[in-house]
């Protein structure tokens, strides 16, 4: 099975990859792609038969290409979720004093902004598509470095010159195992789903939330993104706890259904959080 995860070698996408592969009992060949667009897009063109993608983080909220990518792809299925801890590290070849350019994707970057303020408050910040590519980019160089996981250093000959430099210790971010099936699942899912409504007017998002509420539907989290379409007009990302019988999604979304202009359900999975299963950094 091709799996599709934002690249290069060494990310911590490739590192939910693995992961999620495992968990799912896959014998999976990892497809590294530049961008995250470029993955889902992969495994929506019948390139790869699964994709993993991040969708949110603890510190910097939802990743808002994946959520666009995802309302492009409606028939896509998110069959596992995956809470992965993310310790960043600053990678280079030379003295942490001669950095004067730290180069890292923008999340990463804005997940070390207090540490690099305190310890490279001169430091040009460089995004990059990835922090792999990070790493990559400042081999060989005494004025350049990274911000990538420690196993980065490794792939890419680097030495590790601070770690963990990302401010908050809870620091993780959860990703998406995606197919173009759905799976049946049984225990505790979480359901995602998103939503344009009919009409921007008052009351209009209170009546349709009330169609979970109505069920006993928890919701663990909503987010909005500009529709593109217009100033004003918004697509809500919603994810649901699923804690016995399925009957009551299934009433809450054909309650909702006629309220909305387009309704994407991206399906009920189960989530597996090593944040929660590791020991304080």
């Amino acid at each position: 099975m091709r799996l599709a995860f934002l690249g290069p070698v060494g990310t911590y996408g490739e590192q939910a990859a693995q992961r999620l592969a495992a968990l799912e009992g896959m014998a999976a060949e990892l497809v590294a792609k530049p961008v995250i667009r470029a993955v889902i897009q992969a495994v929506a063109d019948g390139d790869c038969e699964a994709a993993v993608v991040p969708v949110e983080n603890a510190v910097e909220g939802g990743v808002t290409a994946c959520l666009d990518a995802l309302w492009e792809h409606p028939e896509l299925r998110v069959v596992h979720a995956l809470v992965l801890p993310i310790r960043h590290a600053l990678l280079g070849t030379g003295p942490i004093a001669g950095i004067s350019e730290v180069l890292s994707h923008p999340q990463a970057l804005a997940q070390c902004a207090q540490w690099l303020a305190a310890n490279l408050p001169g430091a040009l910040q460089l995004p990059t598509n990835s922090t792999a590519e990070a790493a990559r980019l400042v081999r060989g160089s005494r004025f350049r470095g990274a911000i990538a996981s420690r196993e980065a250093a490794i792939e890419h000959g680097l030495d590790v010159l601070a770690y963990p430099i990302n401010d908050l210790p809870g620091n993780c971010t959860r990703f998406l195992l995606l197919r173009r099936q759905a799976v049946e699942r049984q225990g505790p899912l979480l359901a995602s789903l998103a939503f344009s409504l009919q009409a921007n007017s008052p009351g209009a998002l209170l009546e349709a939330l009330g169609c979970f509420s109505r069920h006993g539907l928890n919701m663990a989290r909503i987010e909005s993104r500009p529709s593109k379409r217009e100033l004003g007009e918004y697509i809500f990302f919603v994810d649901l706890e699923i804690n016995g019988p399925s009957a009551g999604l299934q009433q809450a979304l054909a309650e909702l259904r006629p309220l909305c202009e387009h309704l994407a359900v991206f399906g009920a999975y189960p989530l597996t959080n090593l944040a929660a299963e590791e020991e304080p950094a």
